[in-house]
């Protein structure tokens, strides 16, 4: 990691209260309910040392900042990023979305569904609100990661700019816009390996168990969908020795045990009415573990979400992988989708049965007027492409996306199979480390 970068959003605003559109309208101020929520940011965030502190110049964002900064030990000072300013949306700004939704059906729906196409009149020119706030996100990026190289910075922004910042950084397009959630004052994590344009990995997207809300709701005009609970197994010995595993049926150990015990805890409350396991011990006894508060539930395997085969390198240590295969591990860091297992599987084969297994469990239980939740228990490699093919991504963005063991990501399907689904939370682990960063092994898959 060169660069760890904090991204959070913005306490409620009186506009989010109305539900009322506001774009770069400076109007919009932060509520009550709103100062309790950087509050709570602010301690979870208190004992982080920032090499420095950015905020959007609009009053909602900046209080949101000086609320953290004043519980931050460190009390770091906050400049304004104007590139951190949120989408202009001028044609629709004060209005409220029912509204806008009523009198520009048309623009409305292409905001909804190909928000990248959505075009609007602002001083007599015609521009693009995604796209240039897309183009705005990158050349903040450009000006900012070269000045903290092994430093940790946080940025107090917006719902929209926000995921600009993620889309730009993990080369996501921009018509991906709609697909990543930003609730009030949660916390995304970015570990930047170098510079913008080098790879950047998505530690944690959309956390907001320090507000003490375990997993984001449901958006409020949904009255149908499918919530899928994508959780990796909990810690293996062979995790912990950094021994890569694959196929290979190794058990939990205690700490996994432990973590799928947490797991179990954080969704303890949650309507589970379904649950999908791989195979091999490791993630059923995780899912047995969380369905234990969930007695109704049937669960059920699916063998293609079982791990990646490593074929030959099953069992062994990165040194020993190394002294028999030079050159090939290295290889596999840089470019995974260049890697052929020796007799095991590629990339490119864990991709299409994981993505085809993911869509099966999706149209056997996606029902219409009906709102169901499902969990589905897997591994690390298999987790990762199933959120790169979300996120529109390939397989050579393989290592942008970080899952650890007993994390919980989160994917709603509000608009039928056919829709875009939407992350509204990936690779949560608060509940296992009872902070912001996933302090879970970092061993081999």
């Amino acid at each position: 990691m060169s660069t760890r970068v904090i991204i959070a959003r913005h306490g409620q605003s009186s506009y989010n209260a109305q539900k009322m559109i506001q774009g770069r309208c400076d109007e919009s101020v932060i509520t009550e309910k709103g100062e309790k929520q950087a509050q709570l940011l602010g301690e979870a965030l208190k004992d982080v040392k920032l090499g420095a502190f950015y905020s959007s110049p609009l009053q909602r964002a900046y209080k949101t900042a000086q609320i953290v900064q004043s519980l931050n030990q460190y009390k770091p000072s906050i400049t304004v990023m104007e590139k951190l300013r949120e989408i202009n949306l001028p044609e629709w700004e004060k209005w409220k979305k029912e509204d806008v939704k009523r009198e520009f059906p048309e623009a409305y729906r292409t905001w909804k569904e190909k928000p990248d196409e959505l075009k609007m009149t602002f001083e007599g020119k015609e521009f693009y609100p995604v796209l240039d706030l897309y183009q705005q996100a990158q050349e903040f990026w450009q000006e900012i990661i070269p000045n903290h190289d092994g430093e940790t910075i946080l940025i107090t922004a917006h719902n929209g700019i926000n995921r600009c910042l993620i889309l730009t950084a993990l080369g996501m397009s921009p018509a991906y816009y709609h697909c990543l959630q930003q609730s009030n004052c949660c916390v995304n994590v970015l570990n930047f390996t170098g510079n913008f344009g080098d790879s950047v990995q998505l530690e944690s997207l959309n956390q907001i168990g320090h507000l003490g809300t375990p997993l984001p709701d449901f958006r409020p005009e949904q009255k149908q969908g499918l919530r899928l609970l994508l959780v990796r197994h909990g810690e293996t010995e062979w995790n912990r020795m950094s021994r890569f595993q694959g196929v290979k049926d190794i058990p939990l150990n205690d700490n996994g045990r432990q973590q799928a015990e947490k797991a179990a805890e954080f969704l303890k409350d949650v309507q589970i009415d379904f649950a999908v396991t791989s195979p091999l011990s490791r993630p059923k006894e995780t899912a047995e573990i969380i369905l234990k508060h969930h007695p109704h539930v049937n669960l059920t395997t699916k063998k293609d979400l079982e791990e990646i085969s490593h074929g030959l390198w099953e069992g062994k240590l990165e040194t020993e992988i190394e002294a028999e295969f030079p050159g090939l591990l290295a290889q596999w860091k840089a470019k995974p989708e260049t890697v052929q297992m020796p007799e095991g599987e590629n990339l490119q084969q864990v991709w299409e049965r994981a993505i085809s297994s993911w869509q099966e469990i999706v149209q056997e239980n996606i029902e219409e007027g009906k709102m169901k939740t499902g969990l589905v228990a897997a591994h690390d490699a298999i987790n990762k492409v199933i959120i790169c093919y979300l996120l529109g991504l390939e397989s050579a963005n393989f290592w942008n996306i970080k899952q650890g063991n007993g994390a919980v990501t989160v994917v709603d399907y509000p608009h039928g199979l056919n829709g875009k689904p939407i992350l509204q939370a990936v690779n949560l682990t608060n509940h296992l480390s009872g902070g912001l960063f996933d302090k879970t092994a970092a061993g081999a898959l």
